[in-house]
């Protein structure tokens, strides 16, 4: 199987599609999302590696009484694995205050930092930035919600590809291929060539 990726248009449009023609509502997609994301973050980093997880989710951090990080910095030196979801696929231009301090962290960690659909400051269909803030930033891992994107080429990690929600119909439509999920996984890890591993 070659690997088609999704540009960020095309991404918004198969969301769309998804949440009208499918029925799907955003909480149901985001929370597949979020099913895909934790057992692709299980199999990179089982309990046994360390039970925190750093993730930036404020209202559902509020919402459970989970302690919500105000220095991203210090937070990362208690903490096991990093799960980068600060930007979506739509993300493009520069960073901006404050997330130029938090990528850097990123960067430099020695923590397995899996993130989804894009490393964060990387341009979506170009990849990572040619200087600057995120310009060396490879994360362990990553997650490409519904199809891998463009940005795929530069990426040098494990690989995982969650959308076991997409029909065959509009995988077809949108020019690519669902990949053969195992059991009840919600997500396959594949190279960045397509393979399944």
């Amino acid at each position: 199987m070659v690997l088609k990726t999704l540009g960020a248009k095309a991404a918004a449009a198969l969301d769309q599609e998804l949440m009208s023609t499918c029925a799907f509502s955003i909480d149901q997609l985001m929370e597949l999302a979020g099913l895909s994301v934790s057992q692709a973050v299980f199999r990179v980093h089982p309990l046994s590696k360390g039970r925190r997880v750093l993730v930036r989710l404020a209202k559902q951090l509020e919402d459970l009484d989970v302690p919500f990080v105000q220095d991203f910095p210090s937070a990362l030196s208690s903490t096991d694995h990093v799960v980068d979801a600060i930007f979506g696929f739509s993300f493009s231009g520069e960073v901006r205050d404050p997330f130029p301090a938090v990528i850097q962290a990123l960067q430099e960690t020695k923590l397995p930092v899996t993130s989804v659909d894009a490393p964060s400051s990387w341009d979506i269909e170009n990849g990572p930035p040619s200087s600057g803030v995120g310009s060396s930033f490879m994360p362990t891992a990553l997650v490409s919600l519904t199809a891998p994107k463009p940005l795929i080429k530069h990426f040098r990690g494990r690989h995982f590809v969650g959308g076991r929600f997409v029909s065959p119909s509009i995988a077809k439509k949108y020019d690519f291929e669902v990949p053969a999920y195992e059991g009840i996984d919600q997500v396959v890890e594949v190279d960045t060539a397509g393979q399944k591993l």
